[in-house]
């Protein structure tokens, strides 16, 4: 997917997050957000994915040359972050059913093969509310790194990630990647960015 940010803007009220952007994603780039806590960050990614509409300016997305209607965008992106909400009430198998049937998954993978890689196999049949934050930001990165979509976006990955949690997302990352549109937003985490061949500072 190609996204396209013309002097792009976004303001809460009298502050500024984002002033007069503007960058090109490539089709297939793989781009990280760098930035401290505040910085704005977190707003970018959600005006690249659709998410939130920018005060000033323009974001377009093209999919194979063809622009895609701002209705439609949300149906090419995948999205993994820590202040995403999942369904807690739900047990992990009712949680992965109900993601599969928003979004499918690449490789047309089961309930069973999608917990068995975040590490989750044990644990089906329990709430997703019962979960430690690593087991969640697992399920997360999981569910979003494996969805079929072009662009994806993914938010201080590591966030909530023990070492071994850490190692296990690099590796999934570099196995699912493939030619997607990869955005990450960091505070400056090599581990985190490790993929990406350009950046965006979102000041020092």
């Amino acid at each position: 997917m190609r996204v396209t940010l013309q002097q792009v803007s976004k303001s809460f009220g009298r502050e500024t997050v984002v002033r007069d952007l503007s960058h090109v994603l490539q089709p297939g780039s793989r781009t990280a957000i760098l930035g401290p806590n505040g910085s704005g960050k977190s707003t970018l990614l959600q005006l690249i994915g659709g998410f939130s509409i920018p005060t000033r300016g323009t974001v377009t997305h093209e999919l194979d040359g063809k622009a895609i209607e701002q209705e439609h965008v949300y149906r090419h992106i995948s999205i993994a972050a820590p202040y995403m909400s999942l369904y807690e009430e739900l047990s992990l198998r009712e949680a992965i059913a109900s993601h599969k049937r928003f979004k499918p998954l690449r490789g047309s993978l089961s309930l069973e093969e999608v917990a068995r890689i975040s590490l989750l196999e044990k644990h089906l049949e329990k709430p997703v509310r019962d979960f430690s934050s690593g087991m969640k930001q697992r399920l997360k990165l999981t569910l979003g790194i494996l969805s079929d979509t072009s662009l994806l976006l993914l938010d201080e990955p590591m966030s909530n990630l023990d070492t071994n949690g850490s190692v296990w997302f690099r590796e999934f990352l570099e196995t699912n990647i493939g030619e997607r549109t990869l955005v990450v937003a960091s505070n400056r985490q090599a581990e985190e960015t490790f993929a990406c061949s350009a950046s965006v500072d979102m000041g020092v």
